[in-house]
């Protein structure tokens, strides 16, 4: 017998592939998208925004909510923690810009809910590379490793 977080997983995977086609396959923001974890001034500033836009919901130390993969009485899910045990360090930079930028719903449906706002008119892309490279910061060498050859695939299947 599925237990209720494995069921709620096997619905959710369709929901992240359909992210990553349409992340990867949107015209929206073809500029390149690199965040820049190793550059202190700009992760200072994305650090001070994270604790004004993010860290309410994520967690002070990327921590995420209790049971963030179980949906709550809502249906919606927790915020995600963004360290080593999240998935964000999955994604490629380009796909966390727009996920951050427009929001879950603009790549998993209309209909999906979720509380996390799109930030296209809260924040800068700026300010948006700037908190991405902040959480990134935070992941040991290791982690920012394996990120880093996600992008690397990534890049080299967008010019392919």
């Amino acid at each position: 017998m599925l237990k209720k977080t494995h069921f709620l997983w096997i619905l959710t995977l369709p929901i992240l592939g359909g992210v990553y086609f349409f992340a990867s396959k949107s015209s929206k923001d073809t500029s390149p998208i690199q965040l820049k974890a190793k550059d202190s001034a700009i992760v200072n500033f994305g650090g001070d925004i994270y604790a004004k836009h993010c860290a309410s919901c994520h967690g002070v130390n990327l921590e995420g909510q209790p049971d963030w993969k179980v949906r709550n009485s809502d249906g919606k899910l927790p915020a995600p923690p963004h360290d080593k045990t999240g998935h964000t360090w999955h994604h490629s930079d380009r796909v966390l810009f727009k996920l951050t930028k427009y929001g879950l719903a603009s790549f998993a449906g209309e209909d999906y809910q979720s509380n996390m706002p799109a930030y296209e008119s809260i924040l800068s892309d700026e300010e948006i590379i700037a908190v991405l490279s902040y959480i990134k910061s935070r992941w040991s060498l290791g982690v920012q490793g394996k990120h880093d050859q996600i992008n690397k695939k990534y890049n080299s299947q967008e010019r392919n």
